[in-house]
């Protein structure tokens, strides 16, 4: 058994919601579900028999989602990483994660049922802790502008800026008389 699983509160979606999640993740899975007995129903106003617990893998990471009322809501001080290696990787997330949710700054969206998301190049890993520091405040400063990532733009701001080769003047183009 994993030492550490997240668990997730949702009102009464906890079963739809791993469904949605195994659907986007292909190494994903339901383990197991819990349902509320008439003892647990008695104390909760849950219905005999209706999903108490599911857990289940995405990636290969464990999660537990429980259908525990409308009293916790999601926030933004938790979300969960999703690396990407390709655009098209990134692109594909971000379309099915923010369905019917909301997109927000800085790679980050919130889902259709409140979780939020973090939808990240991995190289951004290399580029945001990096010894030159001005490679981390170009690449920083181009994540904070943008909703979803963009890879080509991201790349573009880790490389130096290029030295600007003055022009010369027209008049001084044609050959030399020398």
């Amino acid at each position: 058994m994993q030492k550490i699983i997240p668990f997730l509160w949702f009102n009464d979606q906890a079963e739809e919601a791993v469904r949605f999640y195994i659907s986007i993740f292909k190494k994903s899975k339901i383990l197991k579900i819990a349902r509320y007995t008439k003892a647990a129903a008695n104390q909760t106003g849950r219905p005999p028999g209706s999903v108490l617990t599911v857990e289940f893998e995405l990636e290969g990471q464990r999660f537990i989602a429980l259908n525990g009322g409308p009293h916790i809501k999601f926030t933004e001080a938790i979300s969960l990483v999703v690396n990407c290696k390709t655009q098209a990787e990134l692109d594909k997330f971000w379309k099915k994660l923010s369905a019917g949710g909301e997109e927000r700054p800085c790679g980050w969206l919130k889902d259709k049922y409140g979780l939020c998301w973090q939808i990240i190049p991995d190289m951004v890993w290399e580029w945001l802790p990096s010894k030159d520091m001005a490679v981390s405040e170009r690449v920083m400063g181009a994540v904070l502008k943008m909703g979803k990532l963009d890879i080509k733009t991201l790349k573009k701001a880790a490389q130096p800026p290029r030295k600007k080769v003055p022009k010369r003047p027209r008049h001084q183009l044609a050959a030399e008389p020398w």
